[in-house]
């Protein structure tokens, strides 16, 4: 692959040459975890430390991550630490459900997210960018592309998961959702001391009210809809809400987690890609020459939006690059159940083995320039130098995301609409420095100029 050497090198923090001791490791990590890796964990394929007695194993190797996640994923559940993050939020949601009710949630959710069912939703995904970018077209001055992207990703997931049919205000619901995912989604440092669950968590009290008024609304919605179902089966919208009513196995209570699963993981991940390639883009003049040149070309042609994903190359691939400079799921974090080894690493029972895309995405023994924005590594003739397990921005295993198919729809359609027609420059007074919290957000939002393109 020909790789220009004047590529841009995305914003991300420097990582520390020694390793942090407790208290600042403690700070960091509530902070923001993507601090907290040092030089090692970029250069070598495993890392091994303990934090609190424990043994703690970061693995970067693609045939290691094969073999953890996929031939022996049975041995490694969900961290202990992740769970105490996320449960409170999602509870019984696809993405922190254990054992067999993940096994049963995960049968059950299956046709939902079958291609017929998400290809469905491709004209909805269009008509939504399109109109959100009209409406941008309309402003003017400097705004935070950070939030729109939000607000496009938020219309777009209650355009095909509700049909719009919100027991409530919609913008009501929207800043809840907000305010629900700022408050709730990142560590506390109880959590990374390992407090007991019992002991409330400060950084998520302020997001309980929120939280509550949230559920509410998500349960009066499905309360109404099964209403509808039940009257006149064949007037119900087909859409993701209506689909969760009819799949077998699920109790109100898991369709009531699950939705805010998707709200929370689709939402939030989809909005966070498409910012990131717009400002990438914004920063690598030549790269959105080749965006909206492939734009221009292709797009007049392509009247299903269903083709968009698949004809647009260069357009997803820029899409792709981002997501593996700012991952949707920064951390994959496991805990062993029995002993295990691979090659000269043991993995002794209850160590924590963490597989971090946020690592793995930028390791140098396995990209070339991997602090660069290049979105030719991901154009059919380069992708077969990318290892399957060395790329993992939905994740891997049994657990991969379901609905990575739908997100990638959704971005690609979205970028394609908001670029065929505007230009976003970045304004900002400093380079944005990314912040894991649920997803990968820039620390001081995206401040863009938007213009008309033609």
């Amino acid at each position: 692959m020909d790789i220009a050497p004047a590529a841009f090198r995305a914003p991300a923090p420097v990582p520390h040459s020694k390793p942090l001791n407790a208290l600042a490791f403690v700070l960091t990590a509530s902070r923001n975890p993507l601090e907290i890796w040092g030089r090692r964990a970029y250069r070598e394929p495993f890392i091994s430390a303990k934090w609190l007695g424990n043994p703690t194993i970061i693995v970067s190797d693609p045939a290691a991550i094969r073999y953890l996640m996929v031939e022996n994923a049975r041995n490694y559940a969900m961290q202990p630490l992740r769970q105490r993050i996320l449960r409170p939020i999602l509870r019984d949601g696809l993405l922190t459900a254990e054992g067999e009710l993940w096994r049963r949630t995960r049968r059950s959710l299956a046709p939902v997210f079958a291609p017929r069912n998400i290809q469905g939703f491709a004209s909805v995904m269009r008509q939504r960018s399109e109109l959100f970018a009209e409406g941008l077209a309309r402003q003017s001055g400097p705004r935070d592309v950070a939030v729109d992207m939000t607000l496009l990703a938020y219309d777009i997931l209650q355009a095909t998961l509700f049909t719009g049919d919100i027991a409530g205000n919609p913008d009501e619901f929207a800043a809840a959702v907000t305010k629900f995912l700022r408050t709730m989604g990142h560590a506390d440092p109880l959590d990374v001391l390992d407090a007991p669950a019992f002991i409330p968590r400060p950084t998520r009290l302020l997001g309980r009210r929120s939280e509550r008024y949230f559920r509410e609304l998500i349960s009066n919605t499905i309360e109404r809809r099964q209403t509808a179902i039940e009257r006149d089966p064949a007037a119900a919208p087909r859409d993701l809400l209506t689909l969760l009513l009819e799949a077998e196995g699920l109790s109100r209570t898991e369709i009531e987690d699950n939705v805010i699963t998707f709200i929370g993981a689709g939402h939030e991940t989809t909005a966070r890609a498409l910012g990131w390639v717009l400002y990438l883009l914004s920063q690598a003049p030549e790269e959105r020459e080749k965006v909206e040149a492939e734009l221009d070309a292709v797009l007049d042609g392509l009247t299903d939006p269903v083709e968009w994903p698949e004809k647009l190359i260069y357009t997803r691939a820029a899409l792709e690059e981002a997501m593996r400079l700012y991952p949707p799921a920064p951390s994959l974090n496991r805990s062993a159940v029995a002993d295990d080894r691979f090659g000269d690493i043991d993995i002794p029972r209850g160590a924590s083995v963490l597989i971090l895309p946020w690592v793995l995405h930028r390791h140098e023994r396995l990209w070339d320039q991997p602090q660069n924005f290049i979105p030719a590594r991901f154009l059919p003739e380069n992708r077969d130098s990318i290892d399957r397990y060395q790329y993992l921005p939905f994740g891997v295993g049994p657990r991969v995301c379901i609905g990575q198919s739908f997100a990638m729809q959704e971005g690609a359609i979205a970028l394609a609409a908001l670029m065929r027609h505007l230009r976003f420059d970045y304004v900002g007074e400093r380079p944005p420095m990314p912040v894991q919290k649920i997803t990968v957000q820039p620390d001081i939002g995206l401040r863009m100029e938007v213009s008309a393109r033609n």
